[in-house]
């Protein structure tokens, strides 16, 4: 199957059977769409799942940006949104499932807009949606250090404006070496997930108070100021549509129950948009456990699933360029 624009070379043009059958399925579906296998397929599909899971870590994402959910319609809108967002995510989550299924290749979006758009549009589609998602990993990338950052520097409570530098130069050094990514992607998802877990029992079990049902699931709060009115791994076909939908399903679970009990833990939500941290999850975990160190320890685990996070993020935006680049 050849691309309706972009130029690739042909690797299985002239070769004889003997050295076809010597190809994996892999590499022979590959060749069909104009490739030539570079890369090894050394990720597993836990390793998919770990690198898929520590982009869209939706927990995580809560913990950096609390504050903003909650001054922009309470916890109401965090607990019943994460449920509206997770149907959405399975609707897309499908249907980017089916086309990795059916066009298995490393440039993701910006292939199948080749493949998939009108003959007339398609180099400009492709060129347009590569663009458009590489600039979206940069910009991942830069929120996940920054978030990052923020976090080390509010355990210590020191300002140093510039310290998310450090964490993001740290994960990018990590993907200079490309042969401890899988393992990377592994331990990233069993972090994340134990991190989980852990802030998700003493948290509550911690709390000298807890709020009522109502507080959680009935609460708004409007402070907006406006009116209330294709990868490194085997059988990519099958392999990658588990990994997106067990993403979507993970963050789901994970994002949702996080969520509630945070809420009914939290004692003061001025305390939170008010404290001198300036990181207000690291407030709640303090408000919940009132012992700094147990607080700083629950948020080096937020920390630790951040680095992963950001360390996948490289790998994303670093292995779209790669691709990107290798279309002409």
């Amino acid at each position: 199957m050849e691309s309706q624009g972009m130029t690739k070379s042909n690797p299985m043009a002239g070769v004889d059977e003997t050295f076809a059958s010597s190809l994996d399925v892999d590499a022979l579906k590959l060749a069909e769409m104009g490739y030539k296998q570079d890369l090894k397929r050394n990720y597993t599909v836990l390793s998919v799942l770990g690198v898929g899971f520590s982009l869209t870590n939706s927990w995580w994402g809560i913990s950096a940006a609390l504050i903003t959910g909650i001054n922009s319609g309470g916890t109401v809108l965090i607990v019943y949104g994460i449920i509206l967002l997770a149907l959405i995510s399975t609707c897309v989550g499908i249907t980017l499932s089916e086309l990795a299924s059916a066009y298995p290749n490393a440039g993701g979006q910006y292939f199948w807009a080749n493949e998939l758009a009108p003959r007339r549009y398609a180099n400009f589609a492709s060129y347009l949606t590569g663009w458009l998602a590489w600039a979206g990993s940069i910009f991942t990338t830069a929120s996940v250090a920054l978030g990052t950052g923020a976090a080390c520097v509010g355990c210590y409570q020191l300002a140093h404006p510039n310290f998310y530098q450090v964490v993001n130069i740290f994960s990018f050094f990590f993907n200079c070496y490309g042969r401890t990514l899988p393992l990377l992607g592994q331990i990233t998802l069993w972090t994340s997930l134990i991190s989980f877990f852990v802030i998700l029992v003493v948290v509550p079990a911690k709390a000298p108070t807890h709020q009522n049902a109502r507080f959680v699931f009935a609460h708004f709060v409007n402070g907006t100021g406006w009116s209330q009115n294709g990868i490194e791994i085997h059988r990519p076909e099958r392999m990658i549509p588990v990994a997106i939908l067990g993403t979507v399903a993970i963050g789901f679970v994970t994002s949702w129950t996080y969520s509630i009990a945070l809420f009914f833990s939290m004692t003061d939500i001025e305390g939170l948009t008010g404290t001198s941290t300036l990181v207000p999850i690291l407030a709640l975990f303090y408000q919940a456990l009132r012992s700094k160190a147990g607080a700083i320890v629950l948020e080096a685990l937020i920390i630790a699933t951040g680095l992963g996070c950001l360390m996948a993020c490289h790998t994303w935006q670093s292995r779209l360029c790669w691709s990107f680049a290798r279309d002409r």
